[in-house]
């Protein structure tokens, strides 16, 4: 009697742990909302103006301040052409196997609902103009034990020419691991 109800707790600790997924994502809290920020030329801007943008601060960040903790950052090339920069590009990416990115999108900001796994562009300069949208990843992050990336989605509002910056429409998923990209907490 004493072996068998033994027995059925190791069986039933066993489905419990089964049952119980270790990776899984915890439940997301932090709201998903728009932001417009204006970042300036890394090659020309003032020390004080932002020139990167950082997905898990959500906000246009100074990339003197902050060291290698943003996903990347806005210039103009020696032809005038406005480029985001990625971390990879500029010498500064660690060497994670996910590395922050961006992938160009068709789609309208409102109809970009949930962020592609794969695809970004990690390692090349991109090229923007006015009206352009972009999926948004992170490096790894670790955050609930977790080591994923964060994601979100870029569109770019205005190119100024004389003040060499970009204002941007963003929206970060703060949520480890959420892909879910519309207002509110995200479900996925």
């Amino acid at each position: 009697m004493f072996r068998a109800s033994r027995l059925l707790s190791v069986i039933g600790f066993a489905l419990l742990a089964a049952c119980t997924d270790p990776n899984q994502l915890a439940k997301a809290t932090l709201e998903n909302r728009v932001d417009t920020l204006t970042l300036y030329s890394l090659a020309t801007a003032p020390l004080n103006r932002p020139s990167a943008y950082s997905l898990s601060a959500g906000t246009a960040v100074r990339t003197w301040d902050v060291g290698t903790n943003f996903d990347f950052a806005y210039s103009t090339d020696p032809a005038g052409k406005s480029v985001f920069l990625t971390l990879d590009v500029l010498g500064l990416a660690s060497a994670s196997s996910v590395k922050p990115g961006l992938i160009r999108a068709t789609s309208s900001f409102d109809a970009m609902t949930k962020a592609p796994l794969d695809g970004y562009v990690t390692s090349d300069t991109i090229v923007v103009a006015e009206q352009a949208l972009f999926f948004l990843r992170t490096g790894i992050t670790t955050c609930h034990a977790l080591g994923v990336p964060l994601y979100g989605k870029l569109e770019v509002l205005d190119i100024d020419s004389v003040a060499q910056s970009v204002k941007i429409r963003v929206l970060a998923d703060q949520n480890c691991g959420y892909r879910g990209l519309g207002l509110g907490i995200p479900k996925s």
